[in-house]
């Protein structure tokens, strides 16, 4: 669902705007604000306006660093599967269960090492960096029923949280 039809569906549901904040934060304290003081918050909702997706670069990504992450993704998976077959006895119990873990997490590691060494050297030098994606919104606004807009409008007064409008 776009914005746009995400801001009509909300129109006709009768929700209209009560207030405007910076940041989400705000924005969540004046909800919690009308809750604390008896407001029905089921029909409130905090829409995130002007959004653009915000990509944080945290390193540089080497041939190196990609097995060592592959590495302990697979050590943990296989870890993981060895626990369950050990646990449910899939396997003949010839060894300990401990064992069985520590020697799938070893596999797993190996495995993962190279995959991610793989995976690093098809990508061609195209992205050699490693990064997180969130969304950030320019501001925030309390969207609440038009039959309720007065008493969250005068709750959010009294309680000096009175975002722009």
């Amino acid at each position: 669902m776009t914005q746009t039809e995400w801001a009509a569906d909300s129109r006709a549901a009768g929700q209209v705007v009560v207030a405007t904040y910076d940041t989400y934060a705000e924005a969540e304290r004046a909800v919690d604000h009308l809750s604390d003081n008896g407001f029905p918050v089921e029909r409130t909702a905090i829409a995130g306006r002007g959004l653009s997706l915000v990509e944080q670069v945290t390193g540089r990504l080497t041939m190196w660093r990609a097995a060592a992450h592959g590495a302990v993704s697979g050590a943990l998976l296989g870890a993981l599967f060895a626990w369950l077959f050990g646990f449910f006895n899939w396997v003949t119990p010839l060894i300990s269960l401990l064992l069985l873990i520590v020697y799938g997490a070893g596999f797993g590691a190996l495995a993962g090492g190279l995959f991610g060494m793989a995976g690093h050297a098809l990508t061609g030098g195209r992205r050699d960096f490693s990064s997180v994606s969130a969304m950030q919104a320019d501001r925030y606004q309390i969207m609440v029923d038009a039959a309720s807009a007065d008493e969250a409008l005068r709750l959010l007064d009294e309680g000096g949280i009175a975002g722009r409008a």
